[in-house]
């Protein structure tokens, strides 16, 4: 005869605990445990332990720890795809389930580069995902979404900003280039170097400019565009340099080294901020986002 409580208790013990998989799901994308808990709300301590519950839950060790280097073994990465699709599962559930008549909007604010960067193809499967929500999301200089976040005109933000400072869910530390024209190049030891770049106020100007004039160069304006298309056409032209992070960097555009006078400036970040007042659907948004640039960082390394 069948011992249907001993099958129940069984059947309960082998359930898998969502907030276990996120924090591994976490784990594995930002490679290690004090960014992870960034992303999950959670102090780095917490994780471990979560990780440490779900170990001994499936009986198997899902990441190799080297240091603060972490990945998954063989297990884990058996697992990171169910991980990942129970976590989608779950949340397309909840959505539908929770405010079945609409989620409301969250305004989102990204920087051009990362708005030409396919995160707009990101944005696109998360709308669909989210057919009740209204996304609404601009793309502008970083001070005015910081401005525009603080006065409570955005939800969500992603802008560059002075490494450093405090207050963001996530940052990713940024590394940006002087560039010249491939076919058409600016001389280096040219008297007074022509800049190219955004209006004032834009944090990649001030970078040049105090980077100019630290190293004694003198420099002048030759080309101001509130666009970032406008500002790599003018370099692939020809008309001066600019300072790039690397995804902006142009087949047509060439990176100046260090050699030549025009070491890479290293004094900014992205941060990822929310409204102190942020819904579950901008949190969800911003999970999706840290996941995004975790990746572009990993690219880069």
């Amino acid at each position: 005869m069948i011992n249907l409580r001993s099958v129940v208790f069984q059947m309960e013990a082998a359930m898998l605990d969502l907030e276990l998989l996120r924090s591994f799901v976490s784990v594995v994308e930002a490679g290690g445990f004090t960014r992870a808990g960034a992303r999950v709300h959670r102090t780095q301590s917490t994780v471990s332990q979560q990780i440490k519950r779900l170990e001994d839950d499936i009986g198997q060790v899902l990441l190799h720890r080297d240091g603060k280097c972490v990945r998954p073994t063989e297990a884990g990465e058996r697992l990171l795809s169910y991980a990942r699709r129970l976590l989608s599962l779950a949340e397309e559930a909840r959505d539908v389930l929770r405010q079945p008549d609409g989620e409301g909007a969250v305004r989102l604010g990204i920087p051009e580069d990362f708005a030409a960067y396919r995160l707009a193809k990101l944005l696109g499967a998360f709308a669909r995902s989210h057919p009740g929500l209204r996304l609404d999301v601009r793309a502008d200089q970083s001070k005015h979404l910081a401005r525009d976040l603080e006065r409570g005109e955005l939800d969500l933000a992603l802008y560059k900003r002075e490494a450093g400072a405090n207050g963001a869910i996530a940052v990713w530390p940024e590394r940006v280039h002087w560039v010249t024209s491939k076919s058409h190049p600016i001389d280096v030891d040219v008297p007074s170097v022509p800049l190219i770049g955004f209006p004032l106020g834009c944090i990649y100007r001030a970078g040049a400019i105090h980077a100019l004039e630290s190293a004694g160069r003198a420099w002048h304006t030759a080309y101001t565009s509130s666009s970032l298309a406008g500002i790599q056409a003018a370099v692939a032209a020809g008309m001066g340099l600019s300072i790039l992070s690397e995804m902006s960097i142009q087949p047509d555009h060439r990176v100046l080294t260090a050699k030549e006078g025009f070491a890479p400036i290293n004094k900014t970040e992205v941060a990822l901020m929310a409204a102190p007042d942020a819904s579950p659907a901008t949190l969800r948004l911003a999970d999706r986002l840290a996941e995004f640039c975790d990746a572009v960082q990993a690219k880069a390394a």
